[in-house]
């Protein structure tokens, strides 16, 4: 994509030159409060828009697939649409170019900015919806622009097309929840590089409302109704960022390597009597690990094994034990676990290979369980509702 975005630059200064595509009047530098002010309440229009955009897209597509006929006609209704809209007002069909430009530069007429408003929103969203081909960056771009029209007459006067631009960037941020594209979609189209931060402010905007009040883009909605998985944001994995350390057990039971008998029965006695553990390290003189013995081979051994038995551990001691480290994030874990098919492992220092606890599967599961609970408190999706005809309601949410 980068490379392809490179050819087509290099070969548009021997198409069709190296100005902007759309040229505007230069425009302040700064526009003072009031001006970035203006820019967050049409951030926020914008948003509105854009939620509006798509449930109305996606509420044509539900009424289409009501319809008690074959689905092959549902494009011909929507072209049928399409076409009363375009007859009533033309300036609405096509890409709209030549209106966008119009918008930029502030001659247009307000009758005309009301019509591409509404009339392009109304057979854009049924023309998607009924399955009829069409697209969605430029009637975006149109209906962004002209939204910003509308806005010019309310808002403070920042120069001829400052309005129009500002919603367009914001039109794209919100509604394909790419606020940074929107932004440099805009400069590119214009050159102006003095609306860096007004578009920043209105598309960020724009992007924060849609993100509360609807689940997925005009763009993932579609991908998720057909059943695949979309993720909404660029998410790292919690036992990547969580460590050892943060998990693991540190009451546990170590058995001495040099445990006569009595000793082993007892403790193996009194942890069953606390509910029980699998695995157990067994330490030299200094605290080292030495190896570890099974909780199975261990009651094998207290039932088999006669009292009178010296050291019986080294019988069933397995030396070369799977260990962790504290400062190992959980990821690697679960990545040995994988490997070796040992679902506990003893915790011990990298230096002394001292005993520091114990760390199983079910702590990673654990640790899981604590990561999604806080994602679903810190995630908060407002109920955005739109209106059908014949009283039905949609609520996406």
């Amino acid at each position: 994509m980068a490379l392809a975005s490179a050819t087509a630059a290099a070969a548009r200064r021997y198409i069709i030159g190296l100005g902007p595509l759309f040229p505007v009047a230069a425009h302040p530098a700064f526009i003072g409060p009031a001006g970035l002010f203006g820019c967050a309440l049409a951030g926020l229009l914008a948003g509105a828009l854009s939620a509006i955009l798509t449930q109305a897209v996606y509420a044509a597509e539900d009424a289409f697939q009501r319809l008690p006929i074959h689905w092959m006609w549902w494009p011909a209704i929507g072209g049928l649409v399409v076409g009363i809209g375009g007859w009533m007002f033309p300036q609405a069909l096509g890409v709209g170019y030549d209106v966008i430009a119009d918008l930029l530069r502030g001659d247009i007429a307000g009758r005309v900015i009301l019509g591409v408003l509404v009339v392009k929103s109304i057979i854009w969203s049924v023309s998607l919806g009924s399955g009829t081909s069409g697209g969605v960056l430029a009637p975006l771009l149109m209906m962004g622009g002209a939204l910003g029209g509308v806005e010019s007459w309310f808002l403070p006067a920042e120069g001829v097309g400052f309005w129009p631009l500002v919603s367009m960037g914001a039109i794209l941020g919100g509604t394909m929840r790419s606020p940074l594209t929107g932004v440099v979609f805009s400069l590119e189209l214009t050159h102006d590089v003095n609306m860096l931060l007004p578009l920043l402010v209105a598309a960020t905007l724009a992007h924060a409302f849609t993100v509360l009040t609807l689940r997925r883009s005009i763009l993932t909605e579609k991908i998720a109704r057909r059943g695949y998985h979309v993720s909404r944001e660029y998410g790292v994995d919690p036992l990547e960022i969580l460590f050892v350390r943060e998990v693991m057990r540190t009451s546990v039971v170590a058995l001495p390597a040099g445990a006569p008998y009595e000793t082993l029965r007892h403790s193996l006695h009194g942890d069953r009597a606390r509910g029980g553990q699998r695995l157990y390290p067994v330490i030299g003189g200094r605290q080292e690990l030495v190896g570890v013995v099974t909780r199975r081979d261990l009651q094998t051994l207290a039932d088999t094994r006669p009292a009178d038995s010296g050291a019986p551990l080294v019988t069933i001691l397995q030396t070369r034990p799977i260990v962790a480290y504290p400062d190992e994030s959980l990821r690697m874990i679960v990545y040995r676990m994988a490997e070796t098919g040992r679902t506990r492992l003893p915790v011990v220092d990298r230096e002394d290979r001292r005993v520091l606890g114990m760390i199983a599967l079910t702590d990673l599961l654990k640790a899981r369980a604590l990561n999604l609970d806080a994602e679903r408190r810190r995630e908060r999706v407002l109920g955005a509702h739109i209106t059908l005809p014949f009283g039905q309601r949609r609520r996406t949410a």
